[in-house]
């Protein structure tokens, strides 16, 4: 079978459409088509079937899907390794990340991968609407993601993950806030307090819900904000308290204080997700052990 068909039927398998596979790979949506129905000729079983107005992978598809995979796999091993006898890892590495985490962690990043002879590194800023970071694996090298924990989307995909980071999560108050004179604040002390909330489902208000559960009241949300740096300015003015990333939150410095949570786990995990392929070229490991460095340094920077 053509390796490049088999490449098809895995992009099939990941983006879910032919539209989407010939968009992303530059082609008609006629010739994908007319390449996977070759190799469906060469397998000699069904590989897709309709459904509504679309297809999906039949039983025969996904398994060849994962040998697309497998195969994809074994051909990046093999450059690797010929890249690490003949050279130092050079090419472009694309990433995306979500916007605290660029703040957080691509000033130094980019530092320490400008000196790299031949390895560029082109970085971009995710959606924070984004359902589900897995998603943009086919179109970037890297995609930095947090959540509360490795989603089972990820497993299921297939996709090489490393953790980086675990950033714990504080209550943001406005200086002079009576709660600011604790060093820190259990569930009972913010019963009555007004939050900056963010959108229902993001791993902040997943801690919001932890606190109503163990107080039984529920949690007062005067407003709610993606953009972190609205919510410390509205804290900083007094309409509220809300829970914010530590190591990126200017407190001390806008008017407003952080306090750490007691009898709740508060934080989020920062992951590196990609695809297994790509994951064995040697530019790849070296921006995600050059990130891998860079987290490191922040949280011992911080806990300092």
């Amino acid at each position: 079978m053509d390796v490049r068909r088999l490449e098809l039927l895995r992009e099939l398998a990941e983006r879910g459409s032919i539209t989407a596979v010939a968009k992303a790979g530059r082609r008609t949506v006629s010739a994908v088509s007319q390449q996977l129905k070759v190799l469906e000729r060469e397998a000699g079983v069904p590989l897709t079937e309709r459904s509504g107005r679309g297809i999906v992978l039949t039983g025969a598809g996904r398994m060849l899907a994962q040998t697309a995979t497998d195969v994809a796999i074994a051909l990046e091993r093999a450059d690797a390794l010929w890249a690490d006898f003949k050279q130092a890892p050079s090419g472009e590495v694309t990433l995306t990340i979500f916007p605290t985490g660029g703040q957080m962690l691509l000033p130094g990043l980019l530092t320490a991968v400008h000196d790299m002879p031949g390895l560029v590194l082109t970085a971009t800023d995710q959606d924070p609407l984004t359902p589900d970071f897995a998603d943009l694996t086919p179109d970037f090298d890297i995609v930095v993601a947090d959540s509360p924990g490795m989603l089972p989307s990820w497993r299921e995909r297939g996709l090489a993950v490393v953790k980086l980071m675990e950033e714990p999560l504080d209550i943001a108050l406005p200086e002079g806030h009576p709660l600011a004179a604790k060093t820190s604040l259990s569930a009972r002390d913010l019963t009555e307090v007004t939050w900056i909330g963010v959108p229902l489902g993001f791993p902040y208000d997943r801690i919001l819900r932890q606190l109503e559960a163990i107080t039984g009241v529920p949690a007062t949300i005067g407003q709610r904000f993606l953009d972190n740096g609205i919510v410390e300015s509205l804290v900083a003015a007094g309409h509220g308290v809300a829970i914010l990333p530590r190591y990126t939150t200017r407190d001390h410095e806008n008017g407003l204080v952080t306090r750490p949570l007691s009898g709740v786990r508060a934080v989020r995990q920062i992951w590196a997700l990609m695809r297994p392929d790509r994951a064995e070229r040697p530019s790849v490991r070296l921006v995600v052990e050059a990130l891998r460095t860079e987290a490191a340094r922040v949280a011992a920077q911080h806990s300092a």
